[in-house]
């Protein structure tokens, strides 16, 4: 008997053709959260349709195997399956086990086109193997150094109810290249965050040194620095410290603006006493390097997590509302391309955390003092962080709201969650200062109950557990698959809204009555800077009725 995979959505976004680097993590230690819970963040950006995904516990015969296919669904290879798995729901398992991860590239000739596996086999057949943080490491460390690693460079955020980790790694170049010197398979280092702490990443390396001789917080490849040493990516005699992220993901300016910006926006929001310098990822010569995690000013809640996953740099020199670029109403989109040249000069958009390319999102929970199947909550979202709201799914339920199970890219569907959400969040663009606030309201709503919502669920689930936990099962997953459903019908009730209070630029205060409002001065004025002369009119008699235009 032989199995096949079941693939993760996020992976879709390479079927789609769209560029690497996306995605941005925030790791919360269970020290840094304010009610002990270990939380880990994804943003999967692209354009793609993602479509919520559960799969269950199954046992296999011993010397089962299970087949890796290419995306045009041919057998790619074959590796050894295990006697059991564990239920997944999205990218978190019924041991409260979460991954996510965020791309970021590296030396493009390190990429391995011989290794059978990419990251997206290594996260699904972790959460399908492992328990905790660090045995989600060995499984992916050692399927690699077995079958080899697939994939440019990864940062992969991995947590349990006790631990959060940062693992980064990269292949070794083609085998045929390689000859067998790297007999891990990849080059990679794993850091624990220090309990107390938080950390980022955004589509760059993030660690630098790391200690050689403490595996209880640090472990790594055997040939991680003498395979830097042979390519000439790291010089022992420079004086220079060993740094991971520098030997294979070299800093420059584009991926310090594009990545190194969303880190320092995390940072400074969760401790703005730090003061940390935009130098960094503004290029600045001599400029500091971002620390690999920091304390934050205080514990963090689950409500702060979602904050600090919708941010536009607001309140910064960078701030994506403000300008003439936002439009007259502020909006914080930016259309790609990001990069463009006029006259042969290259200028690019900032990258902020919430974009309007993000498939979905996610906030995991993992709670050491609850029990598996009721601790570990996976929030969900589709599009972009800044207008969704997040679902809370637990980690033990056995179905899944079916707006977020269907739909496809190419045909909108009021059916679909995922349209759904684009909707609300594109027609907002149009008129966003005037609209977003009356989205973030329903948000706030709707998180908000359910966040308080959220003891006494845990209360009754864990009750049921002693007594039922088949009830308890079904408990859970009615909950939750009511929660996204509701939040659906919310949300298409908000369109529908939307679409008759703002039609055709109009505001209709009252139904019915709409009004017009104009464009805001500073707009107008920077519109005049330009083109003063074209929508000038001529000086009339005051008298006279013939300077005045009626629509």
């Amino acid at each position: 008997m032989r199995t096949t995979m079941i693939w993760l959505v996020c992976a879709l976004i390479v079927l789609a053709s769209v560029p690497v680097w996306c995605c941005t993590n925030l790791l919360v230690t269970k020290g840094a959260s304010d009610d002990g819970s270990v939380m880990i963040t994804y943003t999967c950006d692209g354009r793609f349709h993602p479509h919520l995904d559960r799969t269950p516990a199954a046992d296999y015969p011993p010397g089962d195997s299970l087949a890796i296919k290419r995306w045009g669904g041919e057998v790619k290879g074959w590796i050894d399956q295990v006697e059991h798995t564990y239920a997944v729901v999205n990218l978190i398992n019924e041991h409260q086990l979460a991954i996510s991860e965020t791309t970021f590239d590296g030396r493009p000739e390190l990429r391995n086109p011989d290794g059978l596996l990419h990251y997206w086999d290594l996260m699904q057949l972790a959460l399908q193997r492992a328990r905790t943080a660090r045995e989600a490491i060995d499984v992916i460390t050692d399927l690699v150094a077995r079958y080899g690693y697939g994939s440019t460079g990864e940062s992969i955020s991995i947590a349990d109810t006790e631990e959060a980790w940062i693992l980064e790694i990269i292949g070794p170049g083609p085998d045929s290249v390689n000859q067998g010197r790297v007999t891990d398979g990849a080059l990679w280092v794993a850091r624990r965050v220090p309990d107390g702490y938080i950390s980022a990443h955004a589509n760059k390396a993030r660690i630098g040194t790391f200690p050689l001789d403490d595996p209880d917080n640090c472990i790594y490849s055997e040939h991680v620095i003498e395979f830097a040493v042979e390519q000439g990516y790291y010089d022992p005699e420079s004086g220079e410290p060993f740094r991971y992220n520098e030997a294979y993901c070299p800093s420059n300016p584009r991926n310090k603006r594009y990545a190194e910006a969303r880190v320092w926006s995390l940072f400074r929001r969760a401790a703005p006493s730090m003061e940390l310098s935009p130098d960094y990822h503004r290029a600045v010569p001599g400029a500091e390097r971002y620390p690999l995690w920091i304390k934050p000013d205080k514990k963090i809640s689950l409500q702060d997590v979602f904050d600090l996953m919708r941010d536009h740099y607001e309140g910064t020199p960078f701030d994506m509302t403000q300008g003439v670029d936002a439009g007259p109403y502020g909006c914080p989109n930016r259309w790609r391309p990001m990069t463009w040249e006029v006259d042969s000069v290259a200028y690019a958009w900032e990258r902020p955390i919430s974009t309007q390319q993000t498939g979905f999102s996610f906030v995991s929970q993992s709670r050491g003092w609850l029990p598996d199947k009721v601790g570990g909550v996976i929030w969900y979202g589709v599009d972009d962080t800044y207008t969704t709201c997040y679902v809370p799914l637990y980690c033990s339920i056995e179905g899944l709201p079916e707006p977020f199970t269907v739909g496809s890219y190419k045909a909108f569907s009021w059916e679909s969650a995922f349209w759904v959400f684009n909707f609300v969040a594109n027609f907002a663009c149009l008129k966003f200062d005037y609209m977003y606030p009356e989205v973030k309201a329903v948000q706030d709503a709707l998180e908000g109950q359910f966040i308080a919502l959220q003891p006494a669920v845990d209360k009754t689930a864990g009750n049921l557990l002693e007594s039922d936990p088949e009830l308890m099962r079904a408990y859970l997953t009615d909950y939750s698959v009511s929660a996204g459903e509701k939040v659906v019908r919310r949300w298409t009730e908000l369109a529908e809204y939307l679409i008759a209070k703002y039609n055709d630029g109009y505001v209709a205060e009252e139904p019915g009555r709409p009004q017009p409002k104009g464009y805001p001065e500073r707009w107008l004025r920077a519109v005049l800077e330009s083109r003063a002369d074209d929508f000038r009119l001529p000086v009339v008699d005051s008298t006279a009725d013939a300077g005045r235009l009626v629509d």
